[in-house]
């Protein structure tokens, strides 16, 4: 798809330079990619301490049981 988009040029090339990357595209994409990883992070932190565990659950009598 493609997108034109206005970016800070000082702060692409200072990405360019950190990243090792060739191409504005490179930066672009693997910003993108790190953006939604740390998006997915933390929906998986906001679950912690919302699911509630049996307290009584013993997970080394199933194991016994096969």
């Amino acid at each position: 798809m493609a997108t034109n988009l206005q970016i800070d040029e000082i702060l692409i090339q200072e990405a360019l330079e950190l990243g090792g990357h060739r191409t504005k595209r490179a930066v672009v994409e693997e910003a993108l990619e790190e953006y939604v990883m740390r998006r997915k992070q933390l929906k998986i932190v906001e679950l912690f301490g919302s699911i509630d565990y049996d307290e009584d659950y013993n997970y080394k009598e199933q194991r016994q049981r096969k």
